[in-house]
């Protein structure tokens, strides 16, 4: 992927670059004379996990490099004045979960520095969601002067607008414990709109004035929350087994009658390195239409807790992770006298299709489970995934030469011989993140151990089925999870 100028008066096209690799276009800066972009133009870049800034000098297509060559780095922008350069990233320091963090680079000085340093949290929108579409500007953005920049960052579930000034002074401009997705700047008057999402309201616009006044421009779900009943969520706070804070929420059924008893289903989300959060989620309101207790978690591994709690899940994956799920199913039942601890329902995708599948193969706790777009087997992984040749090193700690017994001991498949609750599969068949031989390989496997299995395939399905995948698929998915759970919890 080259950068090419067109000349709208000359109607001619000018490439810029001629690497053999992919350059991703970030800025033009203020005197037109210089592109700004990122990418790896190294001879090892095959084998490099790394992202670098560079400009290119329209005039004479000289090429310079910003960045250090030891990190990933992106949403790069030139300040006002073109002097310098704001960007988001890290070195890598915890492989892919290491938090990011925003930079300045002075270009006549050739200094970086780190406006976030010190602050421990994740910049940007990790979380998790199924009804939102298209793109959002997270920032950074400058201010008119160039004295300060606006982000969006995460912390304990929600996302907000912030403000850092060049000499690190952060301000909060807009927190108010929801999923703020994206934002615009307006220089003329130091305002904001910003896309505002809540649990139950799937987006709205507002205006965020220079002084902190938030003002609702828009009403455009008003026909549809007039359809339907949404569930509020509640915050639940609980002690893993170690003594970990853990964050979560609890949705109760619709008409929820505090004398009867509910089944539940556990939500596991992807990533591992994403949140769940104070956002729509259509999905989780649909079961508790249904008339499930729904309970979400964070647990280690996740964004918005600290670069500690992110890296916890590395080279531990069904270990303090599953407990930690574990820990909040107990905490449910201990705490919500209307849970049937007799029908408990588990689901989810990714890294949430992998945990469904270890969770069955390691308790028997519950009574039906839906894997969705999941990790059967890491050895086949390592070789099938478009990610597999990296992130099982990043994750685990290791390729697939380095030691196949290790990878295999973290394999639900292994353990496919003490799976005893009822299992939907279902993938995509165009999933190149997690291929659909990861679901074939455990259904045919427990198929041949007379297991309760079933396998739902979804032509031309990818992994962003759930989220951005065609309408009829994704009703479709839907009703085959809401089948599932009827069959074997009776909801």
């Amino acid at each position: 992927m080259q950068i090419i100028m067109y000349d709208l008066q000359e109607d001619t096209y000018t490439q810029l670059t001629s690497d053999d690799s992919d350059h991703h276009f970030q800025d033009v800066s203020p005197d037109g004379k210089t592109v700004l972009f990122a990418g790896n133009i190294s001879e090892d870049a095959d084998y490099e996990l790394i992202t670098d800034l560079y400009t290119v000098d329209i005039s004479s297509k000289e090429i310079k490099k910003l960045t250090n060559g030891s990190g990933s780095f992106y949403s790069a922008i030139f300040s006002p004045n073109g002097d310098k350069v704001a960007y988001v990233g890290n070195e890598q320091q915890f492989a892919g979960a290491t938090q990011d963090e925003l930079f300045v680079f002075d270009l006549a000085t050739k200094e970086r520095s780190c406006l976030t340093e010190g602050w421990d949290v994740q910049l940007g929108d990790p979380t998790v969601g199924d009804f939102q579409m298209g793109e959002f500007q997270t920032g950074p953005v400058w201010s008119a002067d160039g004295e300060k920049l606006f982000f969006i960052a995460a912390q304990n579930g929600a996302t907000a607008l912030y403000s850092v000034a060049l000499d690190h002074t952060r301000t909060a401009l807009y927190a108010a414990n929801n999923h703020v997705a994206g934002f615009a700047y307006n220089k003329t008057d130091q305002s904001f709109v910003l896309t505002v999402i809540t649990p139950t309201d799937p987006v709205n616009f507002y205006h965020l004035t220079a002084n902190g006044n938030a003002r609702k421009l828009t009403n455009a779900n008003a026909a549809f929350l007039e359809e339907v009943a949404l569930c509020e969520p509640e915050e639940i706070n609980f002690k893993a087994k170690d003594g970990w804070d853990i964050q979560g929420w609890l949705l109760k059924p619709y008409g929820f009658e505090a004398d009867k008893k509910y089944p539940l289903v556990l939500e596991v989300h992807g990533g591992p390195h994403t949140m769940y959060g104070n956002t729509f989620f259509h999905e989780m309101q649909l079961l508790a239409a249904k008339g499930y207790v729904v309970l979400y978690v964070n647990p280690r591994g996740s964004y918005g807790y600290g670069q500690k709690f992110v890296d916890a899940c590395r080279k531990d994956y069904g270990g303090s992770d599953y407990t930690d799920l574990m820990a909040a199913v107990d905490y449910a039942l201990q705490t919500y006298d209307f849970i049937d601890q007799n029908r408990l329902g588990v689901t989810g995708g990714s890294y949430g299709g992998f945990m469904t599948n270890w969770i069955v193969g390691h308790t028997n706790r519950f009574k039906a489970a839906v894997t969705q777009r999941s990790i059967s087997n890491w050895l086949s992984f390592y070789g099938v995934s478009d990610i597999g040749y990296f992130f099982t090193k990043w994750e685990h700690g290791l390729h697939l030469m380095d030691d196949p017994k290790a990878l295999w001991d973290i394999s639900p498949l292994k353990y496919a011989e003490n799976v005893e609750t009822p299992l939907l599969i279902l993938h995509g068949e165009r999933d190149f993140r997690c291929p659909i031989e990861q679901g074939e390989q455990f259904y045919v496997t427990l198929k041949h151990l007379k297991k309760d299995v079933a396998f739902v395939r979804f032509p031309n399905a990818t992994h962003e089925l759930s989220r951005s995948g065609a309408p009829k698929m994704r009703l479709e998915r839907l009703h085959h999870i809401c089948r599932w759970f009827e069959k074997y919890l009776g909801c």
